[in-house]
């Protein structure tokens, strides 16, 4: 569900907060639109992340974690920590 690069970095954003896609494009350097838009897709189809639209104009998309997708963040929480106390016990 989350195997690739680009959806755990999608994951790791969304943790903090809901973000619009040209905001994900924006700071996820380096990746494309189509593999954006594939990976929110299929994260979405996983039911991971929701996607709400509001009715403006012109329409605004939000991407953000659903009951799921929250239910990674302990896991999220002890990969990182675990990066980190790999660091320090390795001086990197």
């Amino acid at each position: 569900m989350v195997g690739s690069k680009w959806k755990l970095l999608i994951l790791r954003n969304l943790l903090a907060c809901p973000w619009r896609f040209n905001e994900l494009r924006k700071n996820l350097e380096g990746i494309s639109q189509k593999v954006l838009t594939d990976s929110l897709r299929s994260m979405e189809e996983d039911g991971i992340i929701t996607r709400t639209v509001y009715p403006e104009a012109p329409p605004r998309v939000e991407y953000s974690l659903s009951e799921l997708g929250e239910s990674m963040r302990p896991i999220i929480k002890a990969m990182e920590q675990w990066g980190i106390d790999y660091k320090a016990q390795n001086g990197s």
